[in-house]
């Protein structure tokens, strides 16, 4: 299996949902899309087997793929919106308060520059109620980012680690980020991502704003963030309209590929019976 289908547990929680077991999912003929971006879900560089299917979340990331000259495709939705389905709201959680701000981050081979700092006058600036600051693990880990916001009176977090390799992965990462999601009123982020569209998801009104900040040695076909904004203008600003940001986000999310339990473990390969 590709490790990627571990990130942020996503094999676990389709193992769950096709009523295997989340902690031994077992092997994706394929590589699931793990994030969302201007592309087809994928890197520019990314590796595939002969043979692997591109599992992605909507038909919209395979026509970007054909449009890369990729083929091979197959649209099942976001492991997200499987881990609704197991995870109803049942309506029970406290009002909503606050927002829930994630900056744009880096990962293992590529770093974020930006002015921090700059970032969070902005946020007070446009935020009236509470501010919760999700970093990704890495800048988490990194004392001097980390305590920079947290010195801004905002709570800061991180939802775990990815895992890289089979290792360290989080398996419960996308349970905390929903929890999260469903505590907050707004989501935010400096640059339109996946954390927009899973807040999006779940009712959180969306805003995208502030110091996009620069990815170190970006590869020039996502474009940089002036692509984004071309694209997806209506989708930019303090507050973005709900029902624009819930039909995109439903979209890109593939809510209409879903499928049953019985045909994802046919889809898999995996075994047809439960135990």
């Amino acid at each position: 299996m590709d490790h990627g289908n571990h990130w942020y547990g996503h094999a676990h929680i389709l193992a769950r949902y096709c009523g295997l077991d989340p902690a031994r999912p077992p092997r994706i003929p394929g590589v699931v899309q793990h994030g969302w971006n201007v592309l087809d879900g994928y890197g520019p560089k990314q590796p595939f087997e002969p043979g692997w299917v591109k599992f992605v979340w909507s038909d919209v990331c395979r026509r970007r793929g054909w449009a890369m000259g990729r083929r091979g495709y197959h649209s099942l939705g976001a492991p997200w919106n499987y881990l609704l389905a197991m995870e109803p709201d049942d309506g029970g959680a406290e009002e909503r308060t606050g927002t829930i701000w994630y900056p744009f981050h880096g990962w293992e081979f590529q770093e974020v520059t930006g002015d921090h700092l700059r970032l969070i006058e902005t946020i007070k600036e446009v935020e009236t109620g509470p501010v919760t600051v999700c970093l990704y693990w890495l800048e988490y880990r990194n004392e001097t980012v980390r305590r920079l916001y947290e010195s801004a009176g905002f709570r800061v977090i991180s939802h775990g680690v990815r895992g890289w390799r089979w290792r360290n992965t989080d398996t419960e990462f996308l349970y905390k980020q929903l929890a999260e999601l469903r505590r907050h009123r707004r989501v935010a982020s400096n640059r339109l991502s996946t954390a927009i569209l899973y807040g999006a998801s779940v009712g959180c009104a969306a805003a995208v704003y502030g110091d996009p900040m620069v990815l170190q040695e970006a590869n020039p076909a996502f474009g940089g963030v002036t692509r984004l904004e071309r694209l997806w203008p209506e989708l930019h600003g303090t507050s973005i309209d709900p029902a624009v940001a819930r039909e995109f986000a439903a979209a890109e999310l593939g809510v209409p590929y879903v499928v049953s339990p019985e045909e994802l473990r046919e889809i898999f390969g995996w075994p047809l019976e439960t135990t």
